[in-house]
C-alpha cells in the first residue's frame, strides 16, 4: 500500500495530465455506474439488452443489464489500479495511452447504454 501511495504522489507531482485522466476515468465511471443502476427495471419481464446480428435489438432479462454497472466498476477502479502498475513498469507514455483507451471505452459503453435505454 505504501508503494501504491508513493506512485500516486509521483504521478500527481510529475504527470498532471495523467492524474487528471485517472480522475476523469473514475468520475465518468461513477456516472456510468449510477446511470446503469438507476435505469435497471426489475419489474419488466423483458428489456433490450443488446443489438442483434442483422439489425434491431435483442431482448433478455433485466438482470443482463447488470453488466453495465459491472463494467463501470471495472473501468473506474481496476483500470486505475492497472494504470498505476503500468506507470511503475512502463512509464508515462504507455499509461497515458491506456487511460485514453479506457476513456474511449467508457464513452462507447455509455453510448450503448443510453441507446438501449432509448435516451439517445
Amino acid at each position: 500500500m505504501k508503494d501504491f501511495s508513493a506512485s500516486i504522489k509521483q504521478i500527481y507531482q510529475e504527470e498532471r495530465f495523467m492524474f487528471i485522466l485517472m480522475i476523469w476515468n473514475a468520475v465518468s465511471a461513477i456516472a456510468l455506474f449510477v446511470i446503469g443502476v438507476v435505469n435497471l427495471n426489475p419489474s419488466a419481464a423483458v428489456v433490450k439488452i443488446g443489438y442483434g446480428d442483422i439489425g434491431g435489438y435483442r431482448s433478455g432479462s433485466w438482470a443482463d443489464m447488470l453488466t453495465f454497472p459491472l463494467l463501470a466498476i471495472i473501468f473506474g477502479v481496476f483500470h486505475n489500479l492497472i494504470a498505476v502498475r503500468i506507470f511503475k513498469k512502463r512509464g508515462a507514455g504507455m499509461t497515458k495511452f491506456f487511460l485514453i483507451a479506457t476513456t474511449a471505452l467508457i464513452i462507447c459503453t455509455g453510448i450503448v447504454l443510453l441507446r438501449l435505454l432509448e435516451k439517445v
